[in-house]
């Protein structure tokens, strides 16, 4: 078990991060992520039940009253029934009732990467410390803004509905080595990175001086 509470992923599934090889391992995470099921918390419509003192550290570690959670599958079970709303904050979710948590950043936390290809041919996995299997895509798109915990940029992640999971620290260090020069939707030149053949910008040239 980790120290965060949750239980450590399987290191085999995700440790080659070469380009061009672990395709087998890249296309099972792939397969796991489209067959992924969850509990459909957006069509849910219950009532408010105020706010349990459940806390999400930026570092990924649950907390009840102030004691982290220590049994992981209690962890990965709420995550499931997360849900934020229109409101910017973040619930757990039944059929029968609602209620408001304290997140420190994101409510999910991306603990490991997965890389095949190379250049626009490249395609990035995500994994959190949850077991959420997140594809950088088109519906999944990677962007960088101040943290609320501090106001350092950080790179984040969209998994479900308003859901993102923040890149813990060495993940975003596993990133910064994939950086390419581009362009983002206004035709600056930034640094960013390439997955499932779209560009994801993540740092103006200009704010280097360059």
């Amino acid at each position: 078990m980790a120290a965060n509470g949750t239980d450590t992923p399987d290191e085999g599934a995700m440790t080659d991060r070469h380009p061009g090889h672990g395709n087998d391992a890249f296309s099972a995470l792939l397969q796991a992520a489209r067959s992924a099921r969850y509990p459909p918390v957006e069509r849910w419509d219950p009532p408010y039940c105020g706010e349990i003192a459940i806390r999400i550290a930026s570092d990924g570690t649950w907390y009840h009253e102030g004691r982290p959670i220590r049994r992981p599958e209690l962890v990965r079970l709420f995550s499931r029934v997360l849900r934020r709303d229109e409101d910017g904050h973040v619930y757990l979710v039944t059929p029968v009732e609602k209620m408001r948590i304290t997140v420190d950043d994101a409510p999910l936390h991306v603990a490991q990467m997965e890389v095949t290809g190379t250049g626009r041919e490249q395609h990035i996995l995500m994994r959190t410390l949850t077991d959420d299997i997140v594809p950088v895509d088109a519906d999944h798109p990677l962007t960088m803004r101040p943290s609320p915990a501090g106001g350092e940029r950080r790179p984040y992640v969209h998994v479900r509905g308003r859901l993102e999971a923040v890149l813990l620290r060495p993940v975003y260090y596993e990133l910064a080595r994939l950086l390419t020069e581009g362009r983002d939707e206004a035709g600056r030149p930034c640094w960013g990175v390439w997955s499932a053949g779209r560009f994801f910008p993540l740092h103006l040239l200009e704010e280097d001086g360059a």
